[in-house]
């Protein structure tokens, strides 16, 4: 199987063009599969349609947003976009074998051998559809939905690693998509509503009953969970970011809420919410009447919570509070955030109505999130890190969080990637530089835009200019870093994390910190044996 969703051959090998060998079993087996297929009128409902040409009581072999993705027999959807509209593309998806097509609007050359439907909203009507296609996977699994700025990976990792039983917990993600049969790797943080719930069924159908998502704001806001039914919801907190998007952190804000508010077409049955932050007490209080919401943090008021905290370079101990008992736990997890993403994980597993001193005691197998203040270890005598962190926020706690337990100096490599808020650059170098000893700013995914302007932008928030290096290539800047680290310090490398590769325009090139950080250690081990 290739790719995220599966195909039925037969039916699409049923819609191909007909030729003049086929046999007459043949043609009996094609009526036989076109008479079996779902149609495309069981998916729609009589207020989705404005207008429409053609017929709706008409075979349809699945269903694509993606011009290029389309199969003979698709619907294809034409959603509205930021960078370019999917009506661009209805005569692509035609000439690739869809036999109907969804858009805002009706085409003016409309083939006769194809439907043509007409909706108000196409983005909300592709996930009402994908959910009615895939058989509403949602109701059979448990789902838990994770948003917020920072958080979101690790938070989830722990939510299935806490919820893990005798059956397999899927996860949608940032890294991976587990489908409880097969992982495949991630393509964005929340897939498209096609995807999403494609991959929910796969999950349904490999055995699993819970289910983990990580919910974006852009997901939210182009409508790609629109209906999905969540048990629970998880905010973890609101920092900068995305605010090439959203014209405000308000507005930011203000999507987030609607996976909590019902906006999404589905209220989640239990609301989990972070009280340690600003934006956190906000949703908690618009939250007042929901009958299901928990909240965690450090605050004394929270349901879930953290005392006696002790940090350590390799884990935190901490007592465990939650309504019905506590417990004294050993974290592998660094930095008070990582506290914070603990006390989520846990909440928001007890809000599934687990009991903490059952899967507490699971926290110790914990393997880490891979390119989450992951440790590289190749036998140096300092310390090396590889982490994900990309807002200013982000960056503060990191380097806030290691200075302390950091016998020497802290070195950091970090980068802003291009097409992107450029506001925030100079609030990451700031934040930086606040705990770092010295610092190597590099290229992350510069996209379209030139690395000297995004530079520029950087420089604006550099408060020591004899503590930072301007290095245009990455893996030169990784170097560099590594030949001035010694013994007792700590090297983070941040901004990418996972992520197996570098954006430059329209090109992608492989680029793993984690690979070329290794690579670099064991060769500079070798020229100096």
């Amino acid at each position: 199987m290739i790719g995220y969703l599966t195909h039925d051959f037969s039916l699409i090998s049923a819609f191909g063009a007909s030729t003049p060998a086929r046999t007459r079993r043949e043609n009996i087996a094609r009526n036989r599969v076109f008479k079996m297929a779902s149609k495309l009128s069981d998916y729609l409902d009589a207020d989705d349609v404005l207008t429409r040409k053609g017929e709706l009581d008409r075979p349809i072999s699945g269903l694509a947003i993606d011009s290029r993705r389309v199969v003979p027999g698709n619907v294809f959807f034409a959603l509205p976009g930021r960078r370019t509209d999917g009506t661009r593309f209805i005569d692509e998806a035609v000439s690739r074998g869809a036999v109907a097509v969804v858009s805002s609007v009706m085409p003016r050359m409309a083939s006769g051998k194809v439907t043509y439907v007409q909706t108000e909203n196409p983005r909300a009507l592709v996930a009402a559809v994908a959910r009615r296609y895939y058989g509403a996977p949602d109701d059979a699994l448990m789902v838990t939905g994770i948003t917020g700025t920072n958080g979101k990976t690790t938070v989830a990792h722990l939510v299935r690693h806490l919820m893990g039983g005798d059956r397999p917990v899927g996860l949608l993600g940032t890294i991976a998509y587990d489908l409880g049969a097969r992982t495949v790797p991630s393509f964005r943080t929340t897939p498209e509503a096609i995807d999403t719930f494609g991959m929910l069924a796969q999950m349904r159908d490999a055995g699993c009953v819970r289910a983990v998502m990580e919910i974006s704001s852009h997901g939210i806001d182009q409508q790609r969970v629109q209906g999905l039914a969540l048990q629970v919801a998880v905010f973890t907190n609101l920092t900068r970011d995305h605010l090439d998007y959203h014209a405000s952190m308000e507005e930011y804000f203000e999507v987030k809420a609607r996976l909590f508010t019902g906006e999404t077409g589905s209220s989640p049955q239990r609301a989990v919410v972070n009280l340690d932050d600003p934006y956190g007490q906000k949703l908690w209080e618009r939250l007042a009447a929901h009958p299901g919401r928990l909240s965690f943090g450090e605050s004394p008021d929270a349901d879930v919570r953290a005392t006696e905290i002790e940090f350590g370079f390799k884990g935190t101990t901490m007592r465990l509070h939650w309504p019905n008992g506590e417990r004294v736990v050993e974290s592998p997890l660094i930095g008070r955030y990582n506290v914070s993403n603990l006390l989520g994980a846990v909440a928001t597993v007890y809000a599934a109505g687990q009991d903490p001193a059952d899967f507490l005691s699971r926290l110790e197998n914990f393997g880490g999130v891979p390119g989450r203040m992951e440790r590289i270890e190749e036998g140096q005598s300092f310390n090396v890190l590889i982490d994900y962190a990309h807002t200013d926020d982000a960056l503060r706690n990191a380097t806030s969080m290691l200075k302390p337990v950091t016998p020497g100096r802290l070195l950091v490599v970090f980068g802003c990637g291009g097409d992107r808020d450029r506001a925030k650059r100079a609030l990451m170098v700031k934040a930086v530089q606040e705990h770092a000893d010295f610092v190597f700013a590099t290229a992350d995914n510069p996209r379209r835009e030139d690395l000297q302007q995004i530079f520029a932008d950087m420089r604006k928030g550099v408060v020591s200019s004899d503590r930072i290096t301007w290095i245009d290539d990455r893996r030169r800047a990784i170097s560099l870093a590594l030949d001035m680290a010694e013994e007792g310090d700590s090297l983070l490398i941040a901004g990418k994390g996972h992520e197996p590769y570098q954006e430059f325009a329209d090109t992608v090139v492989p680029f793993d910190d984690r690979l070329v950080a290794r690579e670099l250690i064991r060769i500079k081990q070798i020229a100096t044996d």
